[in-house]
């Protein structure tokens, strides 16, 4: 290995560290209570690292925001096709969400709380909204074919996906389990209240 490929693998070691660091950090302690000093500390990192990357903390939580969202939307939309029936489409990217939300933990967990936070600046948060495109269009040409219920995307995704983050929290606290059975039982009630 040349040293010039060496440096960039240092550098995007030292990055994924400091973004792994700040999930880490912000899942068990807030975004407030994870300062750079922490952050840095837990990457193994001198703190002036930090701005090697990033402009500030600002700029760190927006970055690690839109890659978890690009993660997500990877595994979400995993073999899905827009050309299948709509609920066939909706069944597919509903349980790749569910299966994303009960076994990437930490990433599903640093999701939820950006859904409640002002942290993230509102541009990136609709930069983040266009990796949920493929689900956005499936909806609308369900309303259009008469399929869903003519609602906004907001109230179907608080329908039908927002669920999946109680649920997981729910597990996570041993106080519901999701076997398969339970979770086609949950998919049942999500499609029964959404369509027409």
């Amino acid at each position: 290995m040349n040293s010039e490929m060496a440096k960039k693998d240092k550098i995007t070691d030292k990055k994924r560290a400091l973004l792994k660091a700040t999930l880490t950090l912000v899942n068990d302690h807030g975004f407030h209570d994870a300062p750079m000093s922490k952050i840095a500390k837990l990457a193994g990192v001198a703190p002036a690292t930090i701005y090697l990357y990033f402009e500030n903390k600002q700029d760190l939580i927006n970055t690690l925001y839109l890659e978890v969202k690009s993660s997500f939307s990877v595994c979400a939309f995993k073999g899905y096709n827009k050309d299948l029936p709509v609920k066939k489409g909706f069944e597919i990217i509903w349980y790749n969400v569910a299966d994303y939300k009960l076994n990437q933990i930490d990433e599903a967990t640093f999701l939820s709380q950006c859904d409640n936070t002002p942290m993230i600046d509102e541009g990136v948060r609709k930069e983040g909204l266009k990796h949920l495109q493929p689900l956005l269009d499936l909806w609308e040409r369900g309303k259009k074919e008469g399929i869903i219920k003519p609602l906004s995307v907001f109230i179907l995704y608080a329908y039908t996906i927002y669920p999946l983050s109680f649920l997981m929290a729910m597990q996570e606290r041993n106080l519901c389990g999701l076997p398969k059975k339970v979770r086609d039982e949950i998919f049942q009630a999500t499609w029964d209240a959404i369509k027409q």
